[in-house]
């Protein structure tokens, strides 16, 4: 048996060695991205029943969230599928957005004040008759 060691490199010289990737890291991601789909069919429900039980403004407002769920269908695909390829390609980084979220969530608030300044000014028109 020799006494050397398996891989020799010079001094300070450091070897990449290919890290392993847990199969449950894969189910995080696609977990995750399950979570987003439940909520965008919540948020399509809201849309559908405002489209079909409501009045103008309540067909207004059900595109406002038909858009967002829409949003957040194509954000969740997207966010999916760069997560995987990252982790099939051993990725280091982080896997987290910032922006996306946020963004949804700036949507999501701006179609609910969609929704209730509609529903403030057509009060308002409904008294004056």
């Amino acid at each position: 048996m020799s006494s050397q060691p398996l891989l020799q490199t010079a001094p300070g010289k450091r070897i990449a060695l290919p890290t392993r990737v847990e199969p449950k890291v894969f189910f995080a991601n696609e977990r995750t991205f399950l979570s987003w789909l439940n909520f965008t069919v919540v948020l399509g429900g809201l849309a559908i029943g405002l489209l079909n039980f409501g009045d103008r403004v309540g067909q207004i407002s059900a595109g406002c969230f038909t858009f967002v769920a829409m949003a957040t269908m194509i954000y969740a695909l997207v966010t999916f599928h760069w997560r995987a390829k990252s982790i099939r390609m051993r990725g280091q980084g982080g896997f987290d957005d910032r922006w996306g979220p946020t963004t949804l969530a700036v949507f999501l608030l701006a179609a609910v004040v969609i929704n209730f300044v509609l529903r403030i000014t057509d009060v308002g028109h409904d008294k004056g008759k």
